[in-house]
């Protein structure tokens, strides 16, 4: 099982100084194993993702954009450069919660992911197994399907928050 964990927001017992730099940095070079070339705009959302930690929608993302460039980009360019990212496995979408997070590892393309959210700190912690890559692959060959995409997301409280 492979385990990612989003730092939980500053001043809610988030990660630590220099963390979010690494994962920007893993991110990147997950671009040049790859083999993916970024444009300034993809790789700034993709740094802004990295860094931040947690789900943005693509407002915030407008935001963050306008606050690094003084230039605030239409939400076309935005969402173009999210789709993107998305279709490189570079990051993920959380459907309940309309929200990018940049992906923590570099999985395969069609592996299984869950998501376990926070309904009280926001953490969200990214998961893969190989147990559950098995029993979907079972369950979507007998019933022939040809599935695009396998995300899961479970709501609930983290360890911290059922503990409080």
């Amino acid at each position: 099982m492979t385990i990612s964990r989003a730092p939980r927001p500053p001043g809610e017992g988030g990660e630590a100084p220099g963390r979010s730099g690494d994962r920007a940095a893993a991110a990147l070079a997950l671009c040049r194993e790859k083999g993916i070339a970024l444009t300034p705009s993809r790789r700034r959302i993709l740094e802004i993702l990295a860094i931040e930690g947690r789900p943005l929608g693509a407002y915030e993302m407008i935001d963050r954009v306008a606050l690094a460039t003084g230039k605030r980009p239409a939400p076309i360019s935005i969402y173009r450069a999210l789709d993107f990212l998305l279709e490189s496995n570079l990051i993920h979408r959380l459907t309940s919660r309309n929200a990018y997070l940049a992906c923590g590892h570099g999985h395969a393309a069609r592996e299984p992911i869950v998501f376990l959210i926070c309904e009280t700190c926001g953490e969200v912690v990214e998961a893969t197994s190989h147990e559950l890559n098995g029993s979907l692959a079972g369950l979507v060959e007998k019933a022939q399907f040809s599935p695009r995409a396998t995300v899961m997301e479970v709501a609930g409280r983290c360890r911290t928050c059922a503990i409080a």
